[in-house]
């Protein structure tokens, strides 16, 4: 064979082999990876809808003891779980034993105990489902029912890193009045025939208050994570500044990312990863006010990004937030299975599996459709920033294979 044809041979295999790694999802061929990631795929569609009312059986455990021992170094949840209705049947239906208000933050929010024990957090409702929030992308109240989608779409990105959440109405009269502290009741007032309360924090204010209709609130509970996994808070490389006229360096300085790289918990190990995980998660959200985040403690960088506090979610459908994705178009790079599991969810899947997902929560309908239909079309978005950065620089530069499965303790 002349050098000639030789050259067209080896080209055209190289880009074969190219454009195996960018389409590494085929109905289950090519590499073991994506046929691990399939698998997983279709686990997570087999698992998505869950039964309402559903029980615990053939179990002494509570189901907040099931719950805490889910929790692991690199998930709040494991990939199978076989008793997520029953538990979050429990947390939208447990007696409440205690009310008092939220912990420190900048948001409305009461802090409940469960019977049991189980400490939980109870965010209001303040918007109907089509109420749009307009102006900066971080604007309005937090939203209650964001907190309940964003947690079924980590189930559905297959990341399982955010607390379990699930909607209940709760009677402010008859289960919170009764077992609330002083400080939680020097803040309720009336509004007409409405009972309302404004709570204690940063922006919290009395001509501000969340109403229930009538004596009837409906809010989102989150499932608290355990004590024996203490937090750690850390400032995000890529937060904003919330000051007119200054700008963030990242918002300025393409080449932001090489720094990031040099600062640990980035310099080694899977959190850097996660941030841009985390930047896709939130994108498809539109949440821009990511400006801190948790891991567990004492970790050493391998403790997971807890998708914790997605309230300020799904405010605007019309709104594509593109500096979201700052951590992604700057660094370009995401894990494979992230990449994998993006492409399983085109043509209209993500919103398909959020409508199956959601249909069971008690709150239901969760989205409006046109928030279901900025999934769809936000995803698009994704993907084609994720092509974008392989057609500059090669899919093994872009496509990170690295997965961590640290046993639990």
């Amino acid at each position: 064979m002349k050098l000639k044809q030789r050259m067209v041979v080896l080209c055209a295999v190289l880009l074969l082999l190219g454009l195996a790694k960018i389409f590494l999802l085929d109905g289950g061929e090519g590499t073991a990876a994506s046929r691990r990631d399939l698998r997983a795929f279709r686990k997570m569609e087999a698992g998505l809808s869950l039964s309402r009312g559903a029980r615990l059986t053939n179990t002494l455990q509570s189901p907040w003891e099931i719950a805490s021992q889910w929790v692991g170094p690199r998930e709040v949840y494991p990939e199978e779980t076989p008793e997520l209705a029953a538990v979050l049947t429990s947390l939208s239906s447990a007696r409440i034993e205690r009310a008092d208000v939220g912990y420190k933050g900048t948001q409305l929010k009461a802090l409940l105990v469960l019977d049991g024990g189980q400490k939980v957090v109870f965010k209001p409702k303040r918007y109907n489902r089509d109420y749009v929030v307009e102006g900066e992308p971080y604007a309005g109240y937090d939203r209650h029912n964001a907190e309940v989608a964003a947690f079924h779409l980590d189930r559905i990105l297959g990341f399982r890193r955010a607390p379990l959440v699930v909607g209940r109405y709760v009677n402010l009269r008859t289960e919170i009045k009764p077992v609330a502290t002083d400080q939680l009741l020097s803040t309720f007032l009336m509004q007409g025939n409405n009972t309302c309360f404004y709570g204690k924090c940063y922006y919290c204010r009395e001509s501000e208050p969340a109403c229930a209709e009538g004596e009837i609130m409906e809010g989102s509970l989150t499932l608290w994570l355990p004590d024996v996994w203490p937090l750690q808070k850390h400032r995000h490389p890529w937060g904003r500044t919330y000051r007119e006229g200054k700008l963030a360096r990242w918002e300025y300085d393409e080449s932001y990312c090489e720094a990031v790289k040099k600062m640990p918990p980035y310099d080694a190990g899977p959190r850097l990863l996660d941030v841009i995980d985390t930047a896709i998660f939130d994108y498809l959200i539109g949440n821009a006010d990511r400006h801190h985040y948790e891991s567990f403690q004492d970790d050493g960088g391998a403790s997971m990004l807890i998708l914790l506090d997605n309230a300020k979610s799904f405010g605007n459908p019309a709104l594509e937030e593109r500096s979201i994705l700052a951590p992604l178009y700057q660094c370009c790079m995401v894990r494979v299975s992230t990449w994998n599991r993006l492409n399983l969810l085109r043509s209209g899947a993500l919103s398909s599996a959020m409508r199956q997902a959601l249909a069971f929560d008690p709150i239901h309908p969760v989205l409006a459709e046109p928030h279901l239909a900025a999934l769809d079309r936000r995803l698009s978005g994704v993907i084609t920033t994720i092509k974008q950065c392989m057609e500059a620089q090669g899919p093994d530069n872009t496509l990170i294979e690295d997965r961590m499965n640290l046993p639990h303790p």
